[in-house]
């Protein structure tokens, strides 16, 4: 059983690719399982904005009642006199939610754990694995707990956004799931932090809690260089809604939900977070977050080939694709975004670019050879997806791959 307080008196947000989620306070009986001896007990849970609460029940004693000093004398009863012992919930450990993660899945393993969760602090501190009397009450704790965290993080960025110029913006963070292939080629799992910052998205081990911290990120990528790609879950159409974190509250948000994150040189990030929803945040502000670079940065130049003469390829959101000599500068062919019209490459460095002329509406063909041809085809798509948005209002929704599915049904 399970006790909700009424929400504060801010009214709620709307997240993107979610229905309106309050900050709750909720108060609730489970069972706080050790998966290593097997053994439960049964615990409380008390829920507010910044701490998730552990009480354990305990035997206390309570001092007789005090008789009211008007009252008339009478002999001293043995019994009123003797202690009296109640059984009550103690707080036995507090989980501070700021910069908290939630994990659903066995440590290390893609293997969920049903009707069940654990949160951990910033600092270690762990809730215990907390499981649940029904998929219902699993259900809503998890958004619970999830959209206090996702509140407090956000303050935590207006915090720091305050210390950033305005070309400098957090634009979202959060804790996810990295599956990472070892030596003998299986899977294991790590809690990975990542931020979308600038121009860059950056890859932590722990998150950032003061403005130094962001220079010892483990890794940055540039976001023009970056592709999102969202891992479609391989479901019926009547079931997406509830498995994308639109569902109906008396059922479950079935895992996993993952993306990949493309990188330069053929890399590439496996990433997955708890909740469809989360999916669907991370996706749009990818988006928005490489929109925002692509206007910001207006240009990017790279170094290319072909047939031993060296030469560059300038991608420009005003005018396009220009192709000039590096040495002399001297411009050997223009097209707009909207004369591309295809593309093929050799998986290696080789790319064969399909151009219309205006004029004569024939086709013609330009090959140039890179370094780093991931990064630069990376690069092209993020800015014809930048020129497009920025004359199609609508078209990142319709390229969202998780709205898709949450609008259809």
């Amino acid at each position: 059983m399970s006790a909700e307080g009424p929400p504060p008196p801010a009214g709620p947000r709307r997240l993107p690719g979610r229905l309106l989620v309050p900050v709750r306070t909720k108060t609730g009986v489970v069972l706080l399982h050790d998966e290593a001896s097997g053994n439960a007990y049964a615990v409380r849970l008390k829920l507010t904005k910044e701490v998730l609460t552990i009480q354990t029940q305990d035997v206390i004693c309570v001092s007789a009642s005090n008789r009211s000093a008007n009252a008339p004398s009478s002999p001293p009863s043995p019994v009123a006199n003797e202690p009296k012992y109640e059984k009550r919930w103690l707080d036995a450990w507090s989980v501070p939610l700021s910069m908290a993660r939630i994990s659903r899945y066995r440590a290390g393993a893609e293997t969920l754990r049903p009707d069940a969760f654990q949160v951990v602090a910033l600092d270690g501190v762990s809730s215990g694995l907390l499981q649940f009397p029904s998929t219902q009450e699993h259900a809503g704790w998890l958004r619970a707990v999830s959209a206090n965290i996702s509140d407090l993080t956000l303050q935590t960025m207006e915090m720091t956004n305050k210390c950033c110029s305005p070309c400098d913006q957090v634009v979202h963070m959060g804790w996810v799931s990295e599956r990472l292939e070892e030596a003998d080629r299986s899977q294991t799992f790590r809690p990975t932090f990542l931020a979308l910052k600038g121009p860059s998205l950056y890859v932590f081990c722990t998150p950032p809690v003061s403005i130094l911290d962001w220079v010892r990120a483990e890794k940055t990528y540039n976001l023009c260089e970056v592709l999102f790609k969202v891992d479609k879950p391989q479901l019926p159409d009547a079931c997406s809604r509830a498995n994308l974190g639109f569902q109906d509250p008396d059922f479950g948000d079935q895992g996993p939900h993952c993306f990949s994150v493309q990188v330069g040189r053929g890399g590439s990030h496996s990433f997955s977070v708890e909740l469809g929803s989360e999916l669907a945040e991370w996706e749009v502000h990818f988006q928005r977050a490489t929109f925002m670079e692509v206007q910001r940065t207006g240009s990017r130049t790279y170094v290319c080939s072909w047939r031993g003469r060296t030469l560059c390829l300038t991608v420009d959101f005003a005018l396009g694709f220009t192709c000039f000599d590096s040495r002399t500068k001297n411009v050997l062919w223009r097209y707009k975004f909207s004369q591309l019209k295809g593309s093929s490459d050799d998986g290696k460095g080789r790319v064969r670019l399909l151009f219309q002329n205006l004029d004569t509406k024939q086709i013609e063909t330009k090959e140039l050879e890179f370094q780093d041809l991931t990064a630069v085809l990376h690069c092209v798509h993020s800015f014809m997806a930048a020129k497009v948005a920025s004359v199609d209002a609508a078209f990142m929704d319709s390229q969202s791959v998780t709205r898709k599915f949450m609008h259809s049904s």
